[in-house]
């Protein structure tokens, strides 16, 4: 068996690309179920977001899997390999996990990091485990990746540095008050970027927002989802003397607030400090404002200071977190080392269970006279007599699963206890209950046929 992720990213394609292989949620369970259906894939889960889309894949084909996913991603997009191909990427076995990892701890992201990502996985593999298109390999991978991209955010800090303009806005915000509670926001520009910030003030406990636009029923719509009031542009100025702090995002040519508008503001003010941070290129506030009393303010040059320390921060931290990650694709790979040797074990268990209920079968025979105490204390004793035998050759078998000799160790384990016909069976019994599995799952052929001929 092998682990592949083909996919393709931020990095790797422009948006006009990837939003051609976006995959709606209410599509993602149809997606699995023709993925699965695809030649060579065992299991599936399928990752897609506005920033990347990702199909995670174990395969029991190494060489073919590539092609046979494109040609998925041809009929699922009904786009033309030539058209895409050039976008993608795939990983194999310790790099495709390391992969996982790396996205699901933030560390491949756009801003590097965030944990929305994490969230994103988690609910990914949910749904492919829901639709059973997960099994022992990606049951156990996955719930790793989430654990420790859970560990990652909770002992480092790469997540607490703002890394875009609009949360620095916030957070130089923060350092001025303590806390938004109490205090009002003027928020001027209603686009993205303003957008962006309400959610950040809101999100941090900002309880007044007023939002400023030129068109007042975008100003209205953004209000409303804040809880906020809406302002024209042509009445901030009479608004201004209400805010705490103002924070101007616009694009607009000239200034939307100058030296002296803010001066009349003061006055109503009363001279209580006013902080105005522009993040708008070019600015919207007047820099003659700073020479007005009380009035503390601070352009983007300021704000792309506090956004370059924390990238630097966050990539500090990003170390770290690579650490974790060398650390996870090995103890990942020692358990899938560990995999191949729970057949050998499960039938030494099997043999070594049957000798004993035959041995007490045959004693009960010999001896029925026995009480039921004494045969009760009898089983157990030869029973920790039998699980102590086998202790030493386990534990043994497992360590050298590790080993570059683990085949032939294994082998040698086989031929030494006698258990090729308990292995014989025990792989009889997994076909058999494969082959009913897959009778549920898939319609026969003479069934598919009968459907076709009523839908005609």
């Amino acid at each position: 068996m092998h682990i592949i992720v083909v996919g393709l990213n931020y990095r790797t394609a422009p948006v006009e690309v990837r939003e051609r292989f976006a995959v709606a949620e209410k599509e993602l369970p149809e997606a699995l179920k023709q993925l699965m259906n695809t030649s060579s894939i065992m299991e599936c889960v399928i990752v897609a977001t506005c920033n990347r889309t990702e199909l995670y894949a174990v395969v029991d084909r190494h060489h073919l899997c590539g092609h046979y996913i494109r040609s998925f991603m041809e009929q699922w997009f009904k786009l033309p390999r030539q058209q895409f191909t050039s976008h993608l990427y795939m990983y194999e076995d310790d790099k495709a996990i390391e992969h996982l990892f790396r996205v699901t701890s933030g560390l491949d992201s756009m801003v590097i990091g965030e944990t929305q990502i994490l969230g994103q996985v988690k609910d990914a593999f949910a749904l492919a485990q829901q639709q059973k298109m997960t099994g022992t390999l990606f049951n156990m991978l996955f719930k790793q990746a989430v654990t420790m991209a859970k560990r990652a955010h909770s002992e480092t800090t790469i997540g607490e540095s703002a890394v875009s303009v609009s949360y620095a806005a916030v957070e130089l915000g923060k350092r001025i008050f303590g806390q938004f509670s109490k205090k009002t926001v003027m928020v001027i520009g209603a686009g993205e970027t303003g957008e962006l910030t309400a959610k950040h003030l809101y999100a941090n406990g900002a309880d007044r927002v007023i939002v400023v636009n030129r068109t007042y029923d975008r100003a209205a719509q953004l209000a409303e989802k804040f809880n906020g009031i809406a302002c024209s542009m042509e009445d901030a100025a009479t608004k201004l003397h209400e805010a705490d702090i103002v924070i101007s995002s616009t694009g607009a040519d000239g200034y939307v607030l100058n030296r002296q508008s803010v001066a009349e503001a003061m006055k109503r003010r009363k001279s209580k400090p006013l902080f105005m941070i522009d993040i708008a290129v070019p600015r919207d506030l007047d820099p003659g404002i700073a020479a007005v009393e009380n009035v503390f303010l601070y352009d983007i040059d300021d704000l792309e200071g506090i956004v370059a320390s924390n990238l630097e921060q966050r990539r500090k931290e990003a170390e770290k977190i690579e650490t974790m990650i060398e650390q996870e694709v090995d103890q990942y790979e020692q358990w899938y080392k560990t995999l191949g040797v729970v057949p050998l074990i499960r039938a030494l268990q099997t043999k070594a269970a049957q000798i004993h209920e035959e041995t007490l079968n045959s004693l009960t025979n010999k001896l029925p006279d026995l009480e039921e105490h004494e045969l009760k204390v009898i089983r157990k004793l030869t029973k920790s007599i039998v699980n102590q035998m086998m202790q030493d050759p386990i534990l043994r078998i497992k360590e050298m699963a590790g080993d570059k000799h683990s085949e032939e160790a294994m082998d040698m384990f086989v031929k030494l206890f006698a258990l090729e016909d308990e292995l014989d069976q025990s792989k009889q019994a997994e076909a058999n209950t494969a082959a009913e599995a897959k009778k549920k799952t898939m319609p026969s052929r003479q069934a598919t046929s009968a459907l076709a001929s009523i839908l005609r």
